[in-house]
């Protein structure tokens, strides 16, 4: 894989606590290295990419990963703001989900997601998940550069 220097952390939009804890720790031992931002729903995290509220200076993230199903504003919803934002929509987004229907799979790509995983149900699956995220996306993968 090529080095990369990469300066924004990934932004995980992910509302289950347990989840969160879960993720957090698939990432460590996985070996990433970038930073790790938590939004708890869509609205946070648009809030987070608009850089408004609590998130004003916030670094503009190398990627999002998307949960579906979400309070206040759900990822469909989300997902749909940011492809509709001219200024966003190039932040490669990944859902990342318990749903494995076809109907969530082929709506998420019609709102512009970039890639479609449904979670695993073990933690080594999701160890396998995020190491595979990474190296697609930070080893193989050009980035833009949004800053």
């Amino acid at each position: 894989m090529r080095p990369l220097i990469r300066h924004g952390p990934i932004l995980l939009a992910e509302d289950d606590p347990d989840d969160r804890l879960l993720l957090e720790h698939a990432f460590r031992v996985s070996g990433n290295t970038l930073p790790l931002v938590f939004v708890e729903d869509g609205e946070e995290l648009v809030e987070y990419l608009c850089r408004r509220g609590r998130f004003v200076g916030a670094p503009r993230p190398d990627l999002v990963v998307l949960d579906l199903n979400m309070p206040r504003k759900d990822g469909r919803e989300a997902l749909a703001a940011i492809k509709g934002d001219p200024d966003l929509r190039c932040i490669p987004i990944v859902v990342l989900t318990t749903s494995n229907m076809p109907e969530d799979v082929a709506n998420a790509y019609a709102l512009g997601a970039n890639s479609f995983v449904s979670k695993p149900v073990t933690f080594e699956g999701l160890v396998a998940v995020v190491r595979a995220l990474h190296a697609w996306w930070f080893g193989i993968v050009t980035l833009p550069d949004g800053r």
